[in-house]
């Protein structure tokens, strides 16, 4: 009797664990929705609604936090906006899924050479030469390119002419 209560439990508990593994999705299977959210960001973006891009593709990681396409779709827009360190955060979102990501991998560096991080955006290049391996790879030379080009230049306040001061007017007498 006690051999038929413990393989009926363990035959359960079997039954359960493998019914749950069912269920879930394999982690390359994204939401058709977020899928859609994505491609309505990229309709927005291409008609010049930046904002309601960027909706579009937050609103597609609501829905599927796993959706790589809406990271990368965010960091460019940051990087285009200045904002290079909401890019790189958004970079490293989408190279967490998919550490091999090429299109990633690049626009984390050329945002890093933004920002003036130039040694870790060879870092990046080193990467991404190692993955391409003797294939000739467009995202090694795109960021070689920008890493040659450097930093952009920073306007400071050493380097800009004092502007002119207007004179005051003197009050008139009543």
């Amino acid at each position: 009797m006690r051999i038929t209560a413990i393989s009926a439990a363990c035959a359960l508990m079997l039954l359960t664990v493998s019914s749950a593994l069912v269920a879930q999705k394999a982690d390359d299977q994204i939401d058709p929705k977020s899928t859609a959210l994505v491609q309505e960001g990229r309709t927005a973006q291409s008609a010049g609604n930046i904002d309601g891009a960027t909706d579009a593709f937050e609103a597609a990681l609501v829905v599927d936090p796993r959706n790589r396409t809406a990271y990368i779709a965010l960091a460019e827009i940051a990087r285009s906006r200045g904002l290079p360190g909401k890019a790189i955060r958004m970079y490293r979102e989408a190279l967490l899924l998919e550490p091999n990501d090429l299109a990633a991998l690049r626009g984390q560096g050329e945002a890093m050479v933004q920002k003036g991080a130039v040694e870790k955006a060879n870092q990046n290049l080193a990467r991404i030469k190692t993955i391409c391996g003797t294939n000739p790879c467009n995202d090694a030379t795109i960021l070689a390119a920008a890493i040659a080009k450097g930093p952009p230049a920073t306007v400071t306040a050493q380097n800009v002419p004092p502007a002119a001061t207007p004179a005051t007017p003197v009050p008139a007498k009543p």
